[in-house]
């Protein structure tokens, strides 16, 4: 992946003329004064870690396995979002790893884990680095060094149970490699987040991943029915039966924990049946709020497409739901739906779920639109992280921020992000989609636009600062899917109160007694 942007350079975008003359006209973006740096002029600290350390790093997983290059170290220095990528084109690699170890196998991860502990060496779990929320920035003092921990090696199918329909992968499968190694034998995991391109299973499950497809898939820690998890203190191998009454369900402790607590070793996941058949298609609504009924009428009573988003006024203005015609958008609001089927599912034909959801649809005020909007939506659906590239190589600092809510209260939880961000950045373009939806509610994904200041990474830290604090009062979840990591840490802490906190700690404390882990990711320090 491109170590200062997103996914292949040889996919990087020009942007269309249209769009030029928004960001110029609207917004007065204008092209930075200083171009980005390359790779060999990012500003790394020295390797802080000794020979002797290094060595027995090396003792663990060989000396080949150990890298401390200067490409090696920038490629693992802080993840995507937009702050991690405007300081890495500064130049600023101040949040550097010291190393970059690739273990193989379990053995090694709770080794390695053992040797960091004893020598008070921070360990950050990278898996495709996709992280937008600050986790993998490394830690401040307190430490002999830092590595990254990349479990890239840890990449194999380990088995497939085609009866209880249940697959065991080691966390470091990428996720297209997954529907490879499931499709030959006609299964998947149905889970498409717009990360799909690069990011790691372990990475899903450590983030409670949801993917586009949730509505007919359910989200990532849906999937999840075992682990294997190495902590410095032991072993954790989680999940007999899809349930069980025996007490808390720990794997939900391990979900979600963003590497702060241990390291996934392997995941035994729930597939599905490959569907036989895919369809997309587009609907108009007047209005957010029409939209998001029909979404409600759909979740509630069905049927639920496989795929359902809901584009606002905003957004649908602007095209963003196509990202590859980005400009080209209409009046109204678009919604994207998706039908999946496969033979023996249950689900139902394609055909028969597409007309029920059309009878809901138009009953709630929708305009059908065809299968154009939902094709485009489907060929461009990887491709946005590209754009928000290249509006900051123009001049535009962009962002994306999220969250969930029940249905009585999204419309207050719309109104007071949105209201938040433009009380922080004065007049910025704020786009937002109901991403995934539930009976009981739905999240709502953001994405902002407003010309560069001085000092972009302040900027956008003062209109995160400001969202959060909407989102906490107004009721909302301070992250639907991407995670806690540094940049909700302290809005995570209001959000559980200090019980919670105090819960949180105690399992870190047991766990990782020296605080190697992922440290001042998703845990609130003790007073």
């Amino acid at each position: 992946m491109l170590w200062s942007g997103w996914g292949d350079p040889a996919l990087a975008r020009e942007l269309p003329e249209q769009v030029r003359a928004l960001l110029r006209d609207f917004l007065g973006v204008r092209a930075p004064d200083v171009p980005a740096v390359g790779l060999e002029s990012v500003r790394l600290p020295p390797v802080a870690l000794s020979e002797p350390v290094l060595g027995a790093l090396a003792g663990v997983v060989g000396s080949a396995y150990v890298l401390t290059s200067h490409e090696a170290r920038v490629r693992h220095t802080r993840g995507k979002s937009t702050p991690d990528l405007l300081r890495m084109r500064a130049g600023d690699g101040s949040a550097a790893p010291d190393a970059v170890v690739l273990p193989g196998s379990h053995e090694e991860v709770a080794e390695l884990l053992r040797v960091c502990s004893a020598g008070r060496v921070a360990v950050i779990p990278f898996g495709g680095g996709t992280s937008v929320v600050g986790g993998l920035t490394a830690p401040g003092p307190g430490f002999t060094g830092v590595i990254a921990l990349d479990l890239g090696r840890l990449d194999r199918l380990l088995s497939v149970d085609p009866e209880s329909l249940v697959a065991s992968f080691e966390p470091g499968v990428r996720a297209p490699e997954a529907e490879r190694l499931l499709a030959a034998h006609g299964l998947t995991l149905g889970h498409f987040p717009q990360s799909f391109e690069y990011a790691t299973l372990g990475g899903f499950a450590a983030a409670r991943s949801s993917g586009q497809a949730s509505a007919g898939y359910g989200r990532f820690d849906d999937m999840v029915v075992g682990l294997t998890v190495a902590t410095p203190t032991g072993i954790l191998d989680l999940g007999r039966a899809p349930k069980s009454a025996a007490g808390p369900d720990l794997r939900q402790l391990v979900l979600g924990s963003e590497g702060a607590f241990g390291v996934i070793t392997s995941l035994r996941l729930r597939v599905r049946r490959a569907p036989e058949e895919r369809r997309y298609e587009g609907w108009r609504f007047g209005t957010f709020a029409e939209g998001t009924a029909a979404m409600r009428a759909l979740a509630q009573e069905g049927p639920l497409p496989t795929v359902l988003r809901l584009s606002d006024e905003t957004e649908t203005m602007i095209g963003l739901a196509k990202p590859d015609t980005i400009g080209s958008g209409g009046s109204g609001c678009l919604l994207i739906a998706g039908y999946e089927s496969a033979r023996a599912s249950g689900w139902g034909s394609v055909a028969a779920r597409q007309a029920g959801a059309a009878a809901v649809l138009s009953r709630m005020g929708g305009e059908p639109l065809g299968a154009e909007p939902g094709k485009a939506w489907e060929h461009g659906r990887f491709s946005a992280p590209y754009l928000r590239d290249s509006l900051l190589g123009a001049g535009a600092t962009v962002e994306t921020l999220e969250t969930a809510g029940f249905w009585a209260n999204l419309p207050r939880l719309y109104d007071a992000v949105r209201l938040a961000l433009a009380g922080a950045l004065g007049s910025p373009l704020v786009m937002c989609h109901v991403s995934h939806v539930y009976e009981t509610g739905a999240s709502l994904y953001f994405t902002v636009v407003v010309a560069q200041e001085g000092d972009p990474v302040a900027q956008w830290e003062r209109a995160k600062e400001a969202a959060n604090a909407a989102i906490v009062t107004a009721g909302g979840t301070i992250t639907h899917h991407h995670g806690v990591g540094r940049d909700h840490r302290d809005a995570y802490a209001a959000e559980v109160g200090p019980v919670g906190v105090s819960i949180l700690q105690a399992v870190k404390a047991r766990l990782d007694p020296a605080g190697i882990l992922n440290p001042g990711t998703l845990v609130p320090p003790t007073a």
